[in-house]
């Protein structure tokens, strides 16, 4: 192995190390928040909230980050990103009350949401032979991390209880600090640049997202108007504004000059609500319906999202082979056949035949993924796909939120089979609607050229 190989795979080493801690801990959660639950005598509603402001900050910080890594450099940002992640994980433990660790939820998110931005800028800076393949080993450690975030949480609080959740992020934190420090070159000047982030347009667009969640809660009870009229209000607002920015947080003029582009983004935020009821709701359902401790929660999730990183390179083959039509046909097939099936199961029935549809809904994610992801990079410009990349993260963020919404009304005061089939009816208009956009979506089912 050449010297300039082996400095390469430790430069990737080091960002991969730190990219993979926003996945990690959006994923570890699902599995506490049963236990968070009974420590601050919480309703699934209020936990659902430690979902939603990671998502609602991740959603928001990932812009602003990138842009401050260009002003700040991109060493500075990651080495101030991996200590924001650290003073998290060092205060959560601690939390005395719910609001105090939503806070740390939401510096945990700011934190990591820094490290990829920085990273993929030093990727693309300083790596010119083999950055597809760097790349592709960056997006392993994030999927591989999302992945099993459940099943590692699952064992971790089995054994240490919900602290270890964030403790476990430290030799991570660590190892990638001092790697950083000797291995990331030193660029960019620090010149900041106000203008250049739309504030404004974020604290709006989040704004709104936190009335449609506070309005989406209050539907099984006292509907809050309110926050309906202050969802509405921001929306209008955010349309208005953003028309007028140079650097909008959104770009909605791209995207009402692209249709097929917008309805990608509305299919991506479609496959995320579904998908993340799911990564979400099985493990509270598997605590607290069919009784199994956390570390069996975390190996049963593995049928789950252990198929998706299975089927992602079959995915990948599929798409080279024949376009992206194809796998994304199928991923919306077998998320539609997977959630039927869910409503087959009941009291009477094996977990067998529940991994089984675990298994089939997982791989549907494979498939979706790697799918919509190609179906965005064809129908954009070269020049735009940074910001399109941008607003893909942004349209995962916005399922995931809404999915935590979705299963805070269903399971608020009480989770059972009914109110999971309840869940799984509603998913499935969902995904008679993504099947009905992938077909719609242009391009044919060919043979490519080898």
């Amino acid at each position: 192995m050449t010297k300039s190989l082996q400095k390469q795979r430790l430069f990737v080493l080091t960002i991969g190390l730190g990219t993979l801690l926003n996945p990690l801990n959006s994923s570890m959660i699902s599995v506490a928040l049963t236990r968070l639950q009974n420590e601050f005598a919480l309703t699934f509603a209020d936990a659902s909230w430690l979902i939603s402001i990671f998502y609602l900050a991740s959603s928001a910080g990932q812009p602003v980050m990138g842009k401050l890594s260009d002003m700040f450099g991109p060493k500075r940002l990651f080495l101030t990103g991996l200590f924001l992640v650290a003073v998290s994980c060092i205060l959560a433990p601690f939390s005395p009350n719910l609001p105090f660790l939503l806070g740390c939820r939401a510096l945990q998110a700011i934190g990591s949401s820094t490290l990829f931005p920085s990273g993929m800028s030093m990727v693309r800076t300083n790596i010119t032979d083999g950055q597809a393949k760097a790349l592709a080993t960056l997006s392993i450690f994030s999927t591989t991390s999302a992945a099993f975030g459940p099943s590692v949480g699952g064992f971790l609080i089995a054994s240490w209880d919900w602290p270890s959740i964030f403790i476990i992020n430290f030799p991570f934190i660590i190892l990638s600090f001092i790697l950083a420090i000797f291995v990331l070159p030193n660029t960019g000047k620090a010149k900041l640049e106000i203008g250049r982030i739309d504030f404004i347009g974020i604290s709006l667009f989040m704004v709104s997202i936190v009335g449609l969640i506070l309005f989406l809660l209050s539907l099984e009870n006292n509907i809050n108007f309110v926050a309906m009229f202050i969802f509405l209000a921001g929306m209008f607002a955010f349309y208005f504004f953003e028309k007028r920015q140079q650097e909008p947080f959104i770009d909605l003029a791209s995207l009402k000059s692209n249709s097929n582009v917008s309805f990608i983004y509305l299919q991506f935020i479609s496959i995320n609500l579904v998908y993340y009821c799911y990564f979400f709701g099985f493990p509270t359902f598997l605590q607290q319906v069919l009784h199994y401790d956390a570390q069996h929660t975390g190996l049963i999730m593995l049928a789950l999202a252990g198929f998706g990183v299975f089927i992602a390179p079959f995915a990948g083959r599929l798409i080279d082979r024949y376009g992206s039509k194809l796998p994304l046909l199928m991923g919306a097939a077998t998320l539609l056949i997977g959630t039927a099936l869910l409503l087959t199961f009941n009291e009477s029935s094996p977990l067998f035949w529940l991994l089984i549809i675990m298994a089939i809904l997982g791989t549907s994610n494979g498939f979706n993924n790697i799918s919509m992801q190609t179906a965005l990079f064809e129908h954009v410009k070269p020049e735009e796909t940074g910001s399109a990349s941008g607003l893909f993260q942004t349209s995962r963020y916005l399922g995931s939120i809404l999915s935590s919404s979705l299963l805070g009304l269903a399971f608020n005061n009480n989770i059972s089979f009914e109110h999971f089939h309840r869940v799984a009816l509603i998913c499935l208009i969902f995904c008679g609607f993504v099947l009905f956009l992938a077909m719609r979506l242009p391009g044919n089912i060919r043979l490519k050229s080898r």
